[in-house]
């Protein structure tokens, strides 16, 4: 998963804001590319200011020192600006005669309209609900990091005080989101948000709180002249927010999570899925079983290296989880399976692998909170200093229930799984996906504006499989697991969306068929019913798209076909959805290929 920031990022208002990943502009930067990106500014002018973190967080330089804007009108006056220019870059799609930029041009306007859609939508059928505390400590997290400058630094202070309303002319950041949540309220047709997601929202308060405090003093910003006060400032109008939230937001909470069918369906198109969930869930079940025949036919052979008295493969995995890692080991040994994944590369000309070396560390709480799945933390993409993407590997998923025993991960700290997981979230996944862009350059349309999870995601799957033959047996079943996991993830996740299927039953094929610890399971089960509904279909999806075109371009190419020109090429493209990236590579890069 790349995360925690999304090149798309949703506020708890219900807006998609396109203010995140975007590239690093090569001292070389052919001109269609410059004038694409001029182009992109007039989207990027019009939506950055109403989530600056987002744009500070990518490299913008300007808005370390300001906050999301919650203030009234905040919709209505975000889908003017966002059509205004829409509306101004479809004028200018019909003057353009450069065959590259019109396409970037058409990524824009289709990327502005179809966010259009979805606020409106969501504004007419959902009640929103700001997790305050999460937004916080995101906006402090983006400034408070060892890779970002120790100049930029003590704008996080800056930062606080505006979420707290000690800024002369500021209003806290609780109080605004009160406000808006009030205006909607009033409107009995919109539906409450789900109540786990609130409880869950509830129990995090104490874990952001403290999670700030922590980075404040990290970076020694708790000594600052007013910094106390803030910190104190916040902890209180956090803890007034969760009263508000129990005795206003709690009562007209719903207890289904299921949305609203448009809703469900509009979140599946904008992860870029191009077929009914029907389909989709057929495709996936056939994979299933496959897989785990696989898998079946695999675990007799992992069983006798590691001298286990079982087969089954749910018992093999449950046997190799049993030898964890302790905690202050894991990060040399996945150290130890990045070099060993590289040399790998290099020696099977997989991929080209960037200069820069790789960054893998563990989450702290707050960060296990905010984003309780492994992800991979992209670099600044804009004006990038030689910053880093990071592979984050999180320690535990914290339960809705503050004060209870956090329950931990036994999915990720064990050998055989640092394979497959370093894989996907490392090289040749998502880090080399980000690190690419930062050193190649790619126009702001095909990095951010065409980007949906089918493609990022896709990605990280097909390195899964690209590395699978070359790792040892353990590592291939789990890395097995792994697509398994996606492959219910496609189907369980409409069928619980559709009413098809229960939480009960969905839990039980992630703990029984999948193997996945409890923990696992509920972030699994959290995801689909209400952190993300409809993006864990987009895994799956993205990687049976790539694989039809990794084979239809071998069957086109023949002898000529070269992986490592291939995939240099899919990369290179920057974030392009399955059909932009097929009609590349058959009208560009076969044709150059049979040319050789």
């Amino acid at each position: 998963m790349a995360a925690p920031f999304r090149p798309l990022v949703r506020l708890a208002t219900g807006m998609i804001l396109l203010a995140a990943a975007r590239p690093a502009v090569a001292a070389d930067t052919p001109a269609w590319i410059e004038k694409s990106n001029a182009h992109a500014k007039v989207l990027l002018d019009a939506t950055n200011k109403f989530q600056p973190e987002g744009a500070s967080q990518t490299g913008f330089p300007g808005f370390d020192d300001k906050i999301a804007d919650l203030q009234a009108g905040i919709t209505q006056r975000y889908v003017a600006a966002e059509t205004a220019a829409r509306d101004e870059l479809a004028t200018r799609l019909l003057a353009e005669t450069d065959p590259l930029v019109r396409q970037d041009l058409e990524i824009l306007v289709k990327a502005a309209t179809d966010d259009i859609y979805t606020t409106v939508l969501r504004d007419k059928l959902l009640l929103s609900y700001t997790d305050v505390g999460q937004l916080v400590y995101f906006g402090e997290f983006g400034l408070l990091q060892d890779q970002v400058e120790a100049s930029r630094r003590p704008a996080a202070l800056l930062r606080l005080k505006l979420y707290t309303g000690i800024a002369p002319g500021s209003t806290p950041i609780t109080e605004l989101a009160k406000a808006r949540y009030t205006e909607e309220a009033v409107d009995p047709a919109k539906l409450g948000t789900f109540k786990d997601k609130i409880e869950q929202s509830l129990a995090n308060i104490d874990r952001y709180t403290k999670g700030i405090r922590e980075l404040f003093t990290q970076y020694g910003l708790d000594k600052l002249d007013g910094a106390p006060a803030a910190l104190d400032a916040l902890e209180k109008q956090l803890k007034d927010y969760a009263a508000w939230t129990r005795s206003v937001v709690l009562p007209r909470a719903s207890g289904d999570y299921r949305l609203p069918a448009e809703v469900y369906a509009d979140n599946l198109k904008n992860v870029g899925l191009e077929i009914p969930p029907q389909e989709l869930m057929q495709k996936a079940l056939v994979s299933f079983t496959e897989i785990r025949n696989e898998m079946q036919a695999l675990a007799p052979l992992v069983a006798k290296e590691h001298g286990l008295a079982v087969t089954d493969y749910r018992e093999v995995i449950k046997a190799l989880k049993k030898d964890q890692l302790a905690k202050d080991k894991v990060e040399s040994y996945y150290a130890g399976v990045i070099k060993q994944i590289e040399d790998i590369i290099r020696r099977e000309h997989i991929v080209t692998l960037p200069e820069r070396a790789m960054i893998m560390r563990l989450a702290s709480e707050a960060e296990n909170a905010a984003q309780p799945a492994p992800h991979m933390q992209p670099p600044p993409l804009v004006n990038n200093k030689g910053e880093r993407g990071q592979f984050v590997l999180t320690t535990g998923n914290p339960p809705a229930t503050a004060g209870a025993k956090t329950t931990g991960y036994d999915d990720f700290t064990h050998k055989a799984a640092a394979w497959t997981l370093t894989a996907h979230e490392g090289r040749p996944g998502h880090e080399l996906q980000f690190s690419a862009m930062v050193e190649r350059g790619v126009s702001q349309a095909r990095v951010l504006f065409a980007f949906n999870s089918v493609n990022v995601e896709g990605w990280a799957l097909y390195s899964e499989a690209e590395m699978k033959p070359y790792e040892p047996l353990d590592g291939q079943l789990f890395a097995l697991q792994a697509r398994l996991q996606r492959a219910a993830r496609a189907f369980i996740d409409p069928m619980l969306n559709l009413g098809l299927m229960t939480r009960e039953r969905a839990h039980d094929i992630l703990a029984q068929d999948v193997g996945l610890s409890e923990a696992m399971v509920k972030q699994e089960v959290d995801r689909y019913t209400f952190r993300s509904p409809g993006q864990a279909t987009a895994y799956f999806y993205g990687y049976l798209k790539l694989m039809e075109l990794r084979t239809t371009t071998e069957i086109a190419l023949g002898p000529k076909f070269n992986r490592q020109a291939f995939n240099d090429y899919l990369i290179g493209q920057g974030l392009l959805p399955p059909a932009l990236l097929a009609k590349a590579v058959r009208e560009e890069f076969i044709p150059q290929q049979l040319k050789k």
